[in-house]
């Protein structure tokens, strides 16, 4: 009985909380504390096209962050004619000179030369329709440059990570 008259006090004034003195603050528990917002990771999916574009040109990461990237191709073109692929390069990789090396490594190597020794990470590459998912800890702070190291297509399917 006691139960049944608290509950009643307890709903009989029909006054919104903040009118009755009280706070409708959440509780501190379920907000997430910035050191773990700072750790989530940066999800990024990047299209190519039959018109040799990405659809993102820049990215941002904090350092040791991860980034998933998803690379789609919504093109129709097989990747023998016109594959794409996502390669994230080290600081001071020269873009041309690192493009004609794609090309002497060729389709075989997914045109990655060198065996990466200028690259953070990379897809696969792929052709019209396909999808390739990658994940990697974002580098020290600084600016790093993606491209497609399909030949040719470097100088339009380019874009820049920012690390902070």
């Amino acid at each position: 009985m006691a139960t049944v008259a608290l509950m009643v006090a307890s709903c009989g004034d029909n006054k919104k909380p903040e009118e009755a003195g009280q706070t409708t603050e959440q509780p501190a528990a379920t907000e997430a504390p910035a050191a773990d917002q700072a750790a989530e990771a940066v999800n990024v999916t990047l299209e190519g096209t039959d018109q040799m574009t990405f659809n993102i040109q820049e990215i941002k990461a904090k350092a040791g962050q991860t980034i998933n990237v998803t690379l789609k191709h919504v093109g129709q073109m097989p990747k023998n004619q016109m594959g794409h692929n996502f390669v994230l390069l080290k600081k001071g990789t020269d873009i041309p000179t690192f493009g004609m090396a794609a090309m002497e490594a060729g389709l075989e190597k997914d045109y990655i030369p060198n065996n990466g020794a200028d690259v953070i990470a990379h897809t696969k590459l792929i052709g019209g329709g396909e999808t390739d998912t990658i994940s990697f800890k974002a580098p020290e702070p600084g600016t790093y440059d993606y491209i497609c190291s399909y030949p040719g297509h470097f100088s339009l399917m380019k874009g820049k990570l920012i690390v902070e």
